[in-house]
């Protein structure tokens, strides 16, 4: 892999680029960002002001007002114009931030304006590929940029600052040196092999890794928490047709996203809908009703639906209470428990307001006795909606520990490396154990600092960046 290194203590000389900064539409004020050794010059040519004249000369962190004109001097808008002196900006370049009024058209004629006078339009995520290479930001910081701008809940908001505080990365750079000093007790110990001394202390670096695989497997612990937090939990809404399925979702939502008619086999597809509860992202996923049918449309929506069920976090099973339950219905739903194994399942019977079939007894008590509902609803009347909404939320988070502000892995990238990384320690110790040579064991504890170096940016490749990068909007 070849490694792309970060400036620390200088800012490599790159030309300016230049994008929208703001959502683009109506509002009171939009901001354009140039960014690069030239971005002072570029827009002192375009900026009509006093205060301006000399860019080089402008203090950092200070607001200049004046006027925007093209080329042939035309009147664009009035503007403000912040300047951010390197390296104390975002990317740690000579940044200039074009504040000017927030109409689509004006916004879009600034942008204009700058890209007229030599300036290149910025590619998604360059501002911060910028700040990442110019050592402002380490991998994990970066891309919990695009995280916290995508984030949809509370936690997710909270997941990703974290990370933009950069906790994720101090862990990862304390594994790395403390798998260093590893390595370099090792190395050296080879370096005077002949002369048969041990620099090594075998328990002292048995210990070290053991201690460095703990805390891998600490953090580790956490990604099924994390992925919850930033992609949702994915909650399937299933059960045979006419269970009140669509009405649930809609009532959860409190939106009219699904189709609701008393004509079984309505729903015909999949239909996902984000909701969020007390700061958790739930994807609600309405399936079709789960029957044997001739119709090959039906047919399709109920294989995409047992899809779904397989790929669920959550599943929430309806029973129809106003229909009785048969013994067929009993191993159907046997079926599902068990196929779902460590899933969380939820039973609810639905329709309590109209429980035509258990007061009528057309289904035997010991069938319903069998069911051990969960919950009991009724999605028309609201009763026991609140009930559910929590019940949901407890199982998702169930065995996962999501408080005390505790770091979470989010990231798959960020997960296969951890794993890789303790995986090579985990040999190394092996090794260690054997009494294999050390050369051996210095050949997994290198791979382990490459594993970890990549979470964090130290190593890194232009693909892995272009990846990471290409998830960002422009403008960032």
């Amino acid at each position: 892999m070849t490694a792309l290194t970060k400036s620390q203590d200088s800012v490599d000389q790159k030309p300016a680029i230049a994008a929208i900064a703001t959502p683009v539409g109506e509002g009171g004020i939009a901001v354009i960002r140039v960014s690069g050794s030239d971005a002072f010059e570029k827009v002192a040519s375009c900026f009509r002001g006093a205060d301006l004249s000399d860019p080089n000369a402008a203090p950092s962190h200070t607001v200049h007002y004046g006027t925007l004109v093209t080329p042939a001097g035309e009147l664009v808008d009035e503007v403000l114009v912040t300047l951010f002196r390197s390296p104390r900006s975002y990317t740690g370049e000579n940044t200039a931030e074009i504040s000017c009024h927030g109409g689509v058209l004006v916004t879009q004629k600034v942008l204009e304006t700058i890209l007229s006078a030599g300036v290149r339009a910025a590619e998604p995520g360059e501002f911060t590929q910028r700040a990442f290479l110019n050592g402002k930001l380490d991998l994990t910081q970066a891309e919990a940029v695009a995280d916290l701008i995508h984030a949809k809940s509370l936690r997710a908001v909270n997941a990703a600052g974290q990370q933009l505080e950069g906790r994720l990365g101090e862990h990862i750079r304390r594994f790395r040196q403390q798998i260093i000093d590893a390595t370099a007790m090792v190395e050296l110990e080879l370096d005077f092999i002949e002369e048969d001394v041990e620099f090594a202390n075998k328990e002292q670096l048995r210990s070290l890794l053991v201690g460095v695989m703990g805390e891998l497997d600490v953090l580790l612990d956490t990604y099924e928490a994390g992925r919850l937090v930033k992609d949702g939990v994915r909650t399937v809404i299933m059960g045979r047709p006419n269970a009140g399925k669509s009405t649930l979702l809609n009532t959860l939502t409190g939106s009219d996203r699904a189709i609701v008619t008393e004509i079984a086999g309505t729903t015909r597809d999949t239909i996902d809908v984000d909701w969020s509860y007390e700061g958790l992202l739930f994807r609600l996923i309405d399936t079709a009703g789960i029957r044997e049918t001739d119709d090959r449309v039906e047919a399709e929506g109920v294989r995409r639906s047992k899809k779904a069920f397989e790929q669920a976090d959550l599943v929430v099973y309806l029973k129809d209470l106003s229909q009785p339950t048969t013994a067929d219905e009993l191993q159907e739903l046997a079926r599902w428990r068990m196929d779902a194994k460590d899933t969380p399942f939820l039973l609810v019977g639905t329709k309590a307001d109209l429980d035509m079939a258990i007061v009528s007894g057309s289904s035997s008590p010991r069938q319903e006795q069998r069911l051990h509902y969960d919950l009991i609803i009724s999605a028309v009347s609201g009763e026991n909606i609140n009930p559910l909404k929590k019940l949901m939320k407890e199982r998702a988070l169930e065995h996962r520990d999501l408080d005390g502000g505790s770091l979470l892995v989010t990231s798959t990238r960020h997960r296969d490396a951890l794993q890789k990384a303790r995986e090579h320690v985990k040999q190394a110790l092996e090794a260690l154990d054997m009494g294999l040579t050390g050369d051996l064991l210095a050949i997994d504890l290198r791979a382990a600092l490459h594993d970890l170096g990549t979470v964090t940016g130290e190593i890194t490749n232009e693909d892995l960046l272009d990846s990471i990068f290409s998830r960002f909007c422009i403008g960032k």
